[in-house]
Formats: C-alpha cells, sequence, structure tokens
C-alpha cells in the first residue's frame, strides 16, 4: 500500500500537462481535537492520491492546515469526501483566485507537532475563545476607523509585496515574533482600540485572536477567510477593494494579483517589482525578488558569487556544496547584506502613533 509520494515534481508536472486537464488550487483549514494524526494522514493520503490531489497538508493533534490542487472536474468528488469526516463537513474552501495548473507538483501529507508553528503553549488558553469573524463589508467598514489598528499577521516577506491600506506590517520572520511586538505596542489601548488583524486564508489570526482575548484585549477582530476571501466577497458584492498589491502564497505560483499596485521594489536595482524568485545557486536558493532586467543580468542569482558559481558545471557545484551543508541564506527571506534595496518595515506602528 502506497503511502507516500513517488514521483519526482519534474515527472509530475509532465504528468499533468500531458492529462490536459483544468485543475483548482485552493485551501482551508480546521482547528479540531485529532486523536490519532497519524490514521487519518494515510486516510487522508489513499483517498486524496487516488483523486490526483497534490500539495501540502500539515495534521496535527489541534487540527488540519491544507493547501493543494486537484482536477477541476473532480472536485464535486473530493468535496463529498470531506463531508464523510465530521469536523470537516461542510468546511469553507478557500478557492485560489488566480489558477495554475503547476501550483502543486506532489502529494504531501505530513503529521506536525502544530498545523501552524506558533511556539505557543495551548493550554496556557483557550484557542476556541476567538475573536470575531468580520466578512469583507464589514471589514473595510472597521478598517476605517479612527480606533481601528489593523494589522497583517504575516512576515514581512509576504507583506511586502502586498498589503491593506493603512495597516501595519510587523518587520519580522515569523508568526510567534509578531505576537509579543504587537501586544507590546499595543498594551495602552487593550480596551479603547480595535484590533483588526488579517493573514491569508485565515489560520493564523484564529490561533491570534484567541491569543491577545487571553492576554486582554476587549475588541478583537479576524478577516473571515483571509485575503483570499475577502478578494471574492469584493469581486461578487463589488466592494471597494482595500487590499495594494499581491497576497504571497506558498506554492509554486508565489503570489496572486489583488489589485494593480506595485508596492515592492527590486532588491538588486530598486525598480518597482513584486516578484519573488529563488536564487539559481541550489547552494543559495535565497528567496527574493527580482525584475527582468536583473534576471537576465544576474542570470536568476542573487549576487555575482552566486552567478560565477551557478556558472560552473553541475558535477563542480556538487563538490564545492559537499559537507557544507546548506546556506543560511535558504531562511533569510530577503535578509541578506548583499540586497540593497531591501525595504526596510522596522516602523511598523507609526499608524497608532499618529492617531
Amino acid at each position: 500500500m502506497q503511502l507516500y509520494n513517488k514521483l519526482s515534481a519534474k515527472e509530475r508536472a509532465a504528468l499533468i500537462e500531458n492529462a490536459g486537464k483544468e485543475r483548482l488550487t485552493l485551501s482551508f483549514y480546521q482547528y479540531a481535537k485529532i486523536g490519532n494524526p497519524q490514521i487519518l494522514r494515510d486516510h487522508l493520503f489513499l483517498t486524496w492520491d487516488a483523486l490526483d490531489v497534490l500539495g501540502r497538508i500539515y495534521i496535527a493533534t489541534e487540527g488540519i492546515n491544507a493547501q493543494l490542487s486537484l482536477p477541476a472536474d473532480r472536485f464535486n468528488e473530493f468535496k463529498a469526501h470531506l463531508d464523510t469526516i465530521e469536523f470537516l463537513k461542510d468546511i469553507r474552501l478557500n478557492i485560489a483566485v488566480e489558477q495554475d495548473n503547476m501550483s502543486f507538483l506532489k502529494l504531501k501529507v505530513k503529521v506536525r507537532n502544530k498545523i501552524v508553528a506558533d511556539g505557543l503553549e495551548d493550554d496556557s488558553f483557550d484557542v476556541t475563545n476567538k475573536g470575531t469573524h468580520v466578512a469583507a463589508q464589514k471589514f473595510n467598514q472597521l478598517i476605517e476607523d479612527e480606533n481601528t489598528v489593523l494589522v497583517d499577521m504575516r512576515n514581512h516577506y509576504e507583506s511586502e509585496i502586498g498589503h491593506f491600506k493603512n495597516a501595519v506590517t510587523p518587520d519580522v520572520d515569523t508568526f510567534r515574533e509578531s505576537l509579543d511586538i504587537i501586544e507590546d505596542d499595543l498594551k495602552e489601548h487593550k480596551e479603547d482600540k480595535n484590533l483588526v488583524m488579517y493573514c491569508t486564508g485565515g489560520i493564523r489570526c484564529e490561533k491570534a485572536s484567541a491569543y491577545f482575548k487571553h492576554k486582554g484585549f476587549k475588541n478583537v477582530y479576524q478577516l473571515e477567510g483571509g485575503i483570499i476571501e475577502y478578494t471574492r466577497q469584493v469581486k461578487e458584492e463589488q466592494l471597494e477593494n482595500k487590499f495594494l498589491g499581491k497576497n504571497f502564497v506558498f506554492d509554486e505560483r508565489r503570489a496572486e494579483k489583488i489589485s494593480d499596485h506595485v508596492i515592492a521594489n527590486c532588491h538588486q536595482c530598486g525598480k518597482p517589482c513584486d516578484t519573488h524568485v529563488n536564487c539559481a545557486n541550489e547552494a543559495c536558493h535565497l528567496l527574493f525578488i527580482q525584475c527582468e532586467t536583473c534576471k537576465t543580468e544576474m542570470d536568476n542569482c542573487c549576487s555575482t558569487t552566486c552567478k560565477e558559481i551557478n556558472a560552473l558545471p553541475y558535477e563542480e557545484q556538487k563538490a564545492l556544496r559537499k559537507g557544507q551543508g546548506n546556506s543560511n541564506d535558504i531562511f533569510k527571506k530577503g535578509r541578506a547584506d548583499h540586497l540593497p534595496y531591501k525595504k526596510d518595515l522596522r516602523n511598523i506602528f507609526e499608524t497608532l502613533k499618529k492617531k
């Protein structure tokens, strides 16, 4: 019985192309008490592999977090299967704003300690005592209120290419870092300000809203379904779109265009650009923003050193990497010192201080 993916990304891409079928990219999450995550993991892998589902799914005792794609003509089968699982019945599915048949190239279903790495001790507060969920229309009204502080719960490289108008964007590498920063900067306003949060699909805000209520914040709100669902509702209800730029996503697409605004800059030359790439040097693999001109001049690399290494025969590159381990640049997400135009997002609460 096959319980893991056997095909390489290249092999899977060829199969998708030859199949000639449109695929649907979507995501969902649910907090729930799962007694044996491994049993659920194996069940989902077997069932979804048969449906040609691809993606990244995390399962823990606290719930499930799924980002995936599947053939569009098998969506009803997939939804019917979800409805057979009690805690997933009638769950909201966030359909991607922009579709790409190659958004995922492998099926990975993994058991983790948490469905989001938050660094929190869950027994310290009630994760079900969460903030008020608001839809797009109410969200638009709230963020125009002078008593509202709007906070982006994503990391710096996500908010750099797109965020809501007047949002504060913590300059953090992890979700856990932002929690203490927000609490400290808003400690004098736990009762007189509306704390409104948003993230990609809602999962980070779900945990954060319960955490901040536990910390004494009285008026806590979160955008229902995150940026993805907000975009759908804005289009469907013909509301004003208050999101500027692109929504960063964790698949091969890297981002979805939400508005025509380009709010970021190429990290190498400073020209307006909001396209994330990974350095072509496999020993580096740094995630950064690169325009087409720099991409051509630098051969898809982040530095002249990486460009020189990437130009070497593959076997020589392998020899250089042998015994070296991965470069820390893999984890920097655009923070490398040799990128002169990385946007500085450190003054995160200027909006609050001006009120």
